[in-house]
């Protein structure tokens, strides 16, 4: 008798991000395609189109559900018009102090069995997360605790956010990314949400304005990718364990390099003359009530949102986060 070993037949993923490749992010996805390719030897080939070249960022998840695309690499946060429940794989705002919390969370603690529910109503499967870390707002004022954020003008993401910051008083613009530096300059906003502190400073944002937070306590996007369930499941099984490795490996390094980078801005901006704003615990506390007062009212704008925040809520428990 002889033995055959079975062979992988060679396949191709059209995959789309919303990083450009000279963005620190779509550098390393680069090295991720590198490890794939490498690990398979040459049995799967990556076609990543960047900086959403084939249709819209909040388009890459239909786009690889009607075929157009195999996976999706942006994140599940721009799908929240399709339902709600993506807020909460997306960002679920004031949750986590740390990306490793929140990885933990979808590791071990269920949150991977709860999001995939939801991706696979859409015949997608969840590979996994990509997280960078807290995000840092920048301001004309100072924003040192909860009482500072009353009456604040700043630039904010439409969603969610615009919801809990107004329960705390300030007043959220919800405006493009690109109007950003104009309406920081003739002070129409007081700050801006836009990212993490060093890339903030890479934006230029603290070169109009010398104040901002950190560590970030109100912010943790969650990148992902997803891919066509029918295109996931017919790839071999080694096939599938070498892109989940070699994405963990991807996520991991974009936390620990943004830990870094944020780091040494930190440094950087203070001998600028920026002033920094760690918030206490206390004050960490009363942003999650608020946020908790928004994440049980989406939680009732769709049925697949309820057991998503109830996961959230029973692991952040666990850790100490919420009572």
């Amino acid at each position: 008798m002889t033995a055959m070993a079975a062979v992988a037949e060679p396949v191709t993923l059209r995959i789309q991000t919303h990083y450009a490749t000279e963005h620190p992010t779509g550098k390393m996805i680069a090295q991720w395609i590198d490890d794939v390719q490498t690990m398979s030897g040459g049995d799967i080939t990556i076609e990543m189109f960047y900086s959403s070249s084939v249709v819209a960022s909040v388009e890459t998840f239909d786009a690889a559900i009607n075929g157009i695309l195999d996976c999706d690499a942006t994140g599940g946060a721009y799908q929240t018009g399709k339902n709600p429940a993506f807020q909460f794989v997306g960002d679920i705002m004031g949750g986590y102090d740390t990306p490793w919390q929140q990885y933990s969370w979808l590791y071990y603690g269920g949150g991977y069995d709860a999001a995939q529910a939801l991706y696979n109503e859409h015949n997608m499967q969840l590979i996994g997360w990509a997280i960078y870390g807290q995000e840092s707002f920048a301001s004309s004022k100072p924003i040192a605790g909860p009482e500072d954020l009353k009456g604040w003008k700043f630039r904010s993401p439409p969603g969610m956010e615009t919801e809990i910051f107004e329960k705390l008083g300030a007043s959220p613009i919800v405006m493009d990314f690109t109007e950003i530096f104009t309406a920081l300059e003739t002070g129409i906003i007081d700050g801006a949400d836009a990212s993490g502190l060093a890339n903030n400073v890479g934006l230029g944002l603290y070169d109009i304005v010398k104040h901002a937070n950190y560590p970030g306590f109100h912010s943790m996007p969650s990148d992902h990718l997803a891919c066509n369930k029918d295109v996931w499941e017919g790839l071999t099984e080694q096939q599938r364990r070498i892109m989940e490795t070699a994405w963990q490996k991807l996520s991991f390094q974009i936390a620990m390099l943004n830990e870094k980078a944020n780091t040494e801005a930190a440094a950087m901006l203070q001998e600028q003359g920026v002033t920094l704003y760690e918030w206490s615990a206390e004050d960490r506390a009363t942003f999650r009530a608020a946020a908790q007062e928004a994440w049980d009212d989406w939680a009732t704008r769709s049925p697949e949102a309820a057991p998503l925040v109830e996961s959230h809520k029973a692991y952040l428990r666990q850790l100490g986060l919420v009572k």
